[in-house]
């Protein structure tokens, strides 16, 4: 069977766009291929903003993910095979999926992967702002952000 991972995303995609929120990809940006602005990686993650607004071309295939947005005021080319992405989730309630940690290509078999541990997330875009420019100073309030896993 085709893996479920593709399918997921554009449900969860289109889930959040129904509701009015922004839709965020957390990436693993080592990951073989996936093609990503190295300087807004941290600890070989990177999220990305999906907002239509804030991207150009998104096409979320059942192998590649694939579209143009800005980082910094630099158009770039984003290509992320869909085994990159580790989770989708909203930038507004951190509700989303979460996947396993991806299998790269030439990796020993491993009993069940792990689910990923919920990193602290942080946003490289924005709706109006491009999706490379970071977000402005807000007041702290009680704790960080969290990701809401729903199985």
């Amino acid at each position: 069977m085709t893996s479920n991972k593709p399918y997921l995303i554009r449900a969860f995609y289109e889930w959040i766009l129904d509701n009015q929120m922004t839709p965020h990809l957390l990436v693993d940006a080592n990951y073989p291929a996936a093609q990503v602005p190295l300087e807004f990686v941290t600890n070989g993650q990177i999220v990305l903003n999906i907002l239509p607004s804030a991207v150009h071309g998104l096409v979320i295939g059942n192998e590649w993910l694939t579209f143009n947005a800005r980082f910094g005021g630099i158009a770039r080319e984003i290509m992320l095979p869909t085994e990159a992405v580790l989770g989708i989730f909203t930038r507004e309630t951190q509700q989303g999926m979460m996947f396993p940690e991806p299998v790269y290509p030439d990796a020993e078999p491993t009993s069940a992967a792990p689910v990923a541990a919920a990193p602290a997330l942080k946003s490289v875009g924005t709706s109006g702002r491009g999706a490379g420019a970071p977000a402005p100073d807000k007041p702290k309030g009680k704790g960080g952000p969290t990701l809401k896993v729903i199985k």
